[in-house]
């Protein structure tokens, strides 16, 4: 399942616990797409309006940041190293056990809101390529064997 989109009410709450000072900006944002797993847009307008920031302000700082996103993100991201040596090692199969195990697509989030697969171009794990990163675990020497069964564990 998705995650909902907050009420104005619980984006006040958050808020509260913050100064009523432009440089909360960044701050609420990331606080508030760790509660949500996106930036929902009711909850950025709620943002501007407590800091007394323009909603494009706002916007400007939820789309610049890579670590921010506007879309819907599941409980767990999946993010696969694409960069030359896990390439060399066997990444492509990787991916193509996660994406057929998971039923998605780099970019795309599962039905049941638990897991978002990613892409990357490096993960700066080389000497343990190819590697995949699930939330903030790095997982080394994947093979689509490997992968099978790591995903079953962190789906329990």
């Amino acid at each position: 399942m998705l995650p909902k989109e907050p009420g104005e009410k619980e984006v006040q709450e958050l808020c509260a616990g913050h100064p009523q000072h432009p440089g909360e900006l960044l701050a609420l944002l990331l606080e508030i797409q760790e509660i949500y797993h996106y930036l929902p847009p009711t909850a950025m307008k709620e943002v501007a309006r407590y800091l007394a920031v323009p909603e494009s302000q706002v916007y400007a700082v939820a789309t610049f940041y890579k670590a921010l996103t506007l879309k819907p993100q599941g409980k767990k991201i999946i993010r696969i190293c694409q960069g030359t040596a896990c390439h060399l090692r066997g990444s492509s199969e990787v991916l193509e056990t996660i994406k057929e195990v998971l039923g998605i697509a780099p970019g795309e989030t599962t039905t049941d809101g638990c897991f978002t697969l990613e892409t990357v171009n490096c993960l700066g794990a080389c000497a343990l390529a190819p590697v995949v990163m699930i939330g903030d675990e790095t997982h080394g020497q994947m093979t689509p064997e490997r992968i099978r069964k790591l995903l079953q564990e962190v789906s329990t």
